[in-house]
């Protein structure tokens, strides 16, 4: 399909209350994850996949968010003064990263309205929403196939993972038939966070949509749904209703963290130095001897 660039939106204006007191004047998406913020890995993930323009939805006391993308000249010229070129580069690669904008969101109404708050930065574009807690491993890239099963088909695509039954609830789960790509299905259906026993797959929804602007149309007039919130799980359902739109997944197996949650958190840090080059070799043995030791 022949459309304008891609943009991304990366609500990021949830209160973090999982994560308190920590979070009380830290946006979670500020938490490091080793030595970067969350966030920011999601806005590699975003430029990696091709696209240079991205808007953070940001709620109150989330002013933290906009430093980190922001220059800090005093801080550059000072490492510039010791020589200290690695830290240098690490500092201005998050201010060099692409076309970053903001745009708060005000009153926490639920991720359907977070993407509202995009539509007059978003426009005509097609864009991809990520969420700001939701890191994807960049060894296992979903976001360039999400983008070009969008080209293909012209519809919403959204990406979805096998969940634990017993963990269904905490998901907007999609009811799927499958198509002629291999790991590629059309939803049919979307119910948000249901219970187990009424869930119509094991198919969750994960932290990634790709969008065309007709989503806002449906927005604006999306009710508030489960949790008094308007949730962008019934404008996608409505939207698969819909025979000349439709929606489609793309069935990712590879390796996500959720850093929205304690425990997730801590695996991903983990995992990810684990796998570093500098903090993997000496990190590695010392778990194997902390974990006999329990």
């Amino acid at each position: 399909m022949s459309h304008k660039p891609f943009k991304a939106v990366i609500p990021a204006a949830g209160l973090g209350t999982r994560f308190l007191p920590a979070t009380k004047a830290m946006p979670k998406e500020m938490l490091p994850v080793v030595d970067k913020p969350a966030i920011q890995y999601v806005v590699e993930e975003a430029v990696e996949a091709g696209i240079e323009d991205v808007l953070i939805i940001l709620g109150r006391n989330k002013n933290n968010i906009a430093n980190h993308f922001d220059a800090m000249p005093e801080l550059e010229q000072k490492l510039r003064e010791k020589g200290d070129t690695d830290k240098l580069a690490k500092v201005e690669r998050a201010s060099d990263l692409a076309d970053v904008h903001m745009v708060r969101q005000g009153e926490p109404k639920g991720l359907g309205h977070a993407v509202l708050r995009a539509q007059a930065h978003v426009g005509d574009h097609p864009f991809a929403v990520l969420l700001g807690d939701d890191l994807i491993d960049e060894r296992d890239p979903l976001l360039p196939q999400m983008l070009a099963e969008y080209d293909k088909r012209g519809a919403a695509i959204v990406a979805l993972m096998e969940v634990d039954p017993e963990h269904i609830h905490l998901y907007g789960v999609a009811e799927v038939e499958v198509t002629d790509t291999d790991g590629v299905v059309k939803v049919t259906g979307l119910v948000e966070k249901p219970n187990k026993e009424d869930a119509p797959s094991n198919l969750a929804i994960i932290g990634r949509y790709v969008l065309g602007p007709d989503v806002f149309e449906v927005l604006e007039h999306t009710q508030p749904g489960k949790g008094g919130e308007i949730q962008l799980t019934d404008a996608l359902q409505e939207l698969a209703a819909d025979p000349q739109k439709g929606v489609f997944g793309v069935v990712f197996r590879g390796r996500r963290y959720d850093t929205g949650d304690k425990l997730d958190y801590i695996k991903a840090i983990v995992q990810l130095a684990s796998d570093r080059d500098d903090l993997g070799p000496d990190l590695r043995p010392w778990l194997k001897d902390f974990a006999a030791g329990l």
